[in-house]
């Protein structure tokens, strides 16, 4: 049977290859990925998955299942196909996308004969406003058994953690005034925004080594001679946990609050792009992955352990709902950071391409196991539940 999924995505490998370099081409930033999620979906369609798009409203979403109409798990594989501003693909959505839709392909070719369902779930604007919080705050994922995706990168790494993050922004409000003739008169509220910068430097003494706090000055004023009335910071509040997320931005606020008081200025606090959960690691789903990838000819000693999660994901939020992994897959030799140029072009590289199809089918290879070893998914389900005990 798992070879009869290797053949499968072997058999449209050139597909496959022709749809991630499509969509690197035609990068779309967050929600107006029309292009790709059109692509993906028409592809699905092709091999017999009943498609919803515009799932949760969200116009570029999708679901996509195919049922074997028989009992069984349901095994769900996330598709991210988002391009960032500038460096279009340069976190390599383009091979995100269409690794989940080869590796649904690839699984649904044999639950006919093992029961359950496959679902591939178009998520869009993980850069921003993730897809995914939005559909995991819907319930979307709440009959599914579990949920894998894999990212690209410079090296081999497994699923592991990522922070909580949430994006906050300060408008502070003052009162024009000339800043020469009669500053006096003034209220400034780029001096609220600078004591707000001055305030949080100095909370960073007094957090956990794992948080981060960056941020920038979005609004500073229109012209050095009159004092600003008008002043905005954005921040990125980051921790390994929600809870202490919570607590930080409750102290940012604080420093906000104090800032404003000195000033004389007037602030309103509001998220400008949704919050992140940290990723949780289903441990069991996680070794049954990389058994796959090894299976597949990754040298063993290559697949590094992910110890600290230092960005953030929505899969962060999927994962707090139901088992899931956010393994890595080599794409380049070299050591590209993400969100560069040099790791768009890799991204567009026919190693890349040959990854990815490494990546479906042991993603697909181990959808196949959750399918068919019910002590392997009570293991996955029993893991799941204690870590949320």
């Amino acid at each position: 049977m798992k070879q009869i999924i290797i053949e499968e995505i072997e058999r449209n490998q050139k597909e496959f290859y022709d749809i991630s370099i499509y969509i690197g081409e035609n990068p779309e930033l967050g929600h107006e990925e029309f292009k790709a999620s059109e692509i993906l979906t028409r592809t699905l369609r092709k091999h017999d998955f009943s498609v919803e798009p515009g799932t949760c409203n969200l116009p570029t979403a999708f679901t996509a299942t195919f049922d074997s109409g028989k009992e069984g798990p349901v095994v769900a594989f996330m598709a991210e196909y988002d391009a960032l501003p500038e460096v279009g693909h340069a976190c390599g959505h383009n091979l995100i996308g269409t690794m989940g839709i080869a590796a649904g392909i690839g699984l649904s070719k044999v639950v006919s004969k093992t029961g359950g369902k496959v679902i591939v779930f178009g998520t869009p604007a993980e850069e921003t406003s993730g897809g995914k919080v939005t559909m995991a705050e819907e319930g979307i994922f709440d009959s599914v058994d579990v949920a894998l995706m894999v990212h690209p990168l410079d090296r081999y790494t497994k699923s592991g953690p990522s922070l909580a993050m949430d994006a906050i922004q300060f408008e502070f409000f003052g009162k024009s005034a000339h800043a020469a003739a009669s500053p006096h008169q003034g209220i400034n509220a780029l001096d609220a925004v600078i004591q707000l910068f001055n305030s949080i430097n100095a909370l960073r003494q007094h957090i956990t080594p794992d948080a981060r706090i960056h941020g920038i000055i979005s609004e500073g004023g229109k012209a050095a001679n009159v004092v600003p009335d008008y002043a905005v910071a954005q921040f990125y509040v980051r921790a390994a946990k929600r809870s202490y997320v919570n607590e930080l931005v409750e102290k940012v606020k604080h420093c906000a609050e104090g800032a404003a008081l000195q000033t004389g200025a007037t602030v309103k606090s509001s998220f400008y792009e949704f919050s992140y959960d940290d990723m949780i690691t289903n441990n069991e789903l996680s070794e049954a992955f990389t058994k796959e990838l090894i299976s597949l000819g990754v040298d063993e000693a290559e697949i590094l352990d992910q110890r600290d999660g230092t960005g953030s994901l929505d899969m962060g939020n999927v994962s707090q709902v139901v088992p899931s992994i956010h393994p890595y897959i080599k794409i380049t030799n070299e050591n590209y950071a993400c969100h560069t140029n040099e790791f768009r072009e890799a991204a567009m590289s026919e190693q890349a391409r040959e990854a990815m199809i490494r990546g479906a089918k042991a993603m697909a290879l181990t959808g196949y196991e959750v399918l068919t070893n019910p002590v392997l998914l009570r293991k996955i389900k029993a893991e799941f539940k204690q870590g949320k005990l």
